[in-house]
């Protein structure tokens, strides 16, 4: 983990736990399998690296799905679908849309420097269990 923070091994753990679950977890989920690994880890602690990394740019917290939070370590250029039925959390490529940034730009005269898109329906899946 490269990271401008200093280092903790808190953090440390709250990371490669994230990294080992790529079902863009919320951080209750986390706190469930770090309590594993790290008994006397608070939730008041993962709740607060959770908002230093996602603000570091080192994990994303995608927001938009009930109350809770999810993360997601990957950080490269993508989308997220969120099923409103199941819950789950998709990524999208952003190559869906390659032109967006540069055309939202062009056409607002803004200059965006993050974005975070997150599209929300019935997954595939849901549809196929007849679950919508």
């Amino acid at each position: 983990m490269v990271i401008s923070m200093n280092y903790s091994k808190q953090r440390e753990i709250i990371f490669d736990t994230l990294q080992e679950n790529v079902v863009h977890p919320t951080a209750e989920y986390l706190y469930t399998k770090i309590k594993e690994k790290d008994p006397k880890i608070s939730l008041a602690t993962l709740y607060r690296n959770l908002n230093q990394l996602a603000e570091n740019g080192i994990i994303k917290k995608i927001d938009g799905l009930e109350n809770s939070s999810h993360f997601d370590h990957n950080t490269h250029e993508h989308y997220h679908f969120i099923c409103k039925k199941c819950k789950r959390v998709f990524d999208i490529d952003a190559d869906v849309a390659p032109e967006l940034i540069r055309k939202t730009e062009e056409l607002t005269d803004f200059v965006i420097e993050n974005h975070d898109i997150v599209f929300s329906g019935i997954c595939k899946d849901c549809r196929q269990t007849g679950s919508n």
